[in-house]
């Protein structure tokens, strides 16, 4: 990052825009600081005609228009989602305008269904790219060339980055604030945000606890959820659940399938794969060990979990996902 002059960040917005796809990313920036506490970002909101935004809330935002930044150097360009985003990719004379953009900023990014914008621009023929969960399906069905993944919060294909929907905006600015000033900068900006914890880009969007307490709406078992993502190394069998749930294991075992639409050990098995992606993606422990401490026994049965539920082996998820490979970059 130049020292000289605060890094510019462009966010790029159209009507109906989600608000959080453009308060979260720019709150990050807004927040990130240099030593010794020095801005280093400059942050602008612009639209086609420069006039004031609706949201998808009662809030509208204040832009400047496009044309203002044609012949401004921009280090960091933005596309915000939101369903004015996937309208504005379908008019050729706002295509055309973000893509004069494009082509004087260092870094081009989108968030949730910006993605929608950087493929109408050609942006990303040939690239690896993410956007919401819902909206997958749709991007690659209007934009065959593009290397849609469903899975990752973001993804940085070289200076094109893409993110999934709403905070995993927030995840993709603060990869970026690590790119520009150091891992150290960004957990210390997490910290400031109260943001839970600095996710890798290859991190899903789903999650197998919110699918959970999804589908037991009553939230009978989410004590007993909390309890075995505790103690994942101990003997989680149906009779220990039962015995901690306070019920016959027959009669547990048929409440908890009807409850949450999966077998206790279907749910034992989700909860130790999702807690050793965490330990792979964050940790340089060896696979063995990690197979231990969330209790597959060996790395045989957390492989063959691993290739039943991600398919993908354990090896191969570190390989692509450990942070310390992509040092918060999202490849």
């Amino acid at each position: 990052m130049r020292q000289s002059a605060p890094h510019t960040v462009l966010f790029v917005v159209f009507p109906h825009i989600k608000l959080l796809d453009l308060a979260g990313p720019l709150q990050v920036f807004a927040d990130a600081v240099a030593e010794p506490e020095r801005d280093v970002y400059r942050i602008e909101v612009v639209s086609m005609d420069g006039r004031c935004i609706r949201t998808d809330t009662p809030v509208s935002i204040a832009t400047a228009a496009m044309a203002s930044w044609a012949d401004a150097q921009i280090d960091t360009l933005i596309i915000v989602g939101g369903s004015g985003a996937r309208a504005a990719a379908l008019d050729p004379l706002v295509v055309d305008e973000v893509l004069r953009l494009t082509k004087k900023a260092a870094r081009i990014a989108s968030v949730c269904t910006g993605a929608f914008m950087l493929a109408a621009c050609g942006l990303l023929d040939g690239r690896r790219a993410v956007t919401h969960w819902r909206s997958c399906d749709a991007l690659l069905r209007a934009h065959p060339s593009v290397q849609v993944e469903t899975d990752p919060i973001y993804v940085k294909d070289e200076n094109i980055w893409t993110s999934a929907g709403v905070t995993a905006g927030i995840d993709m600015a603060l990869a970026m604030v690590a790119e520009d000033l150091g891992r150290r900068a960004c957990l210390s900006l997490a910290r400031e945000l109260v943001s839970f914890a600095v996710r890798p880009g290859g991190q899903s969007q789903f999650s197998t606890t919110l699918d959970r307490q999804m589908l037991d709406e009553t939230g009978r078992f989410d004590s007993l959820h909390d309890w075995i993502a505790s103690n994942l190394d101990r003997d989680l069998r149906v009779e220990a659940l039962a015995a901690r749930a306070g019920m016959s294991p027959r009669n547990f075992a048929r409440s908890y399938t009807r409850q949450t639409g999966q077998t206790p050990a279907k749910a034992v098995e989700g909860l130790r794969v999702e807690a050793a992606c965490r330990s792979l993606e964050e940790s340089s422990q060896p696979v063995s060990e990690i197979a231990h401490q969330c209790g597959f026994g060996d790395d045989e049965r957390m492989r063959r979990s691993f290739m039943r539920l991600l398919h993908v082996t354990p090896s191969d998820y570190r390989q692509r996902f450990a942070l310390d490979r992509i040092t918060a970059i999202g490849e």
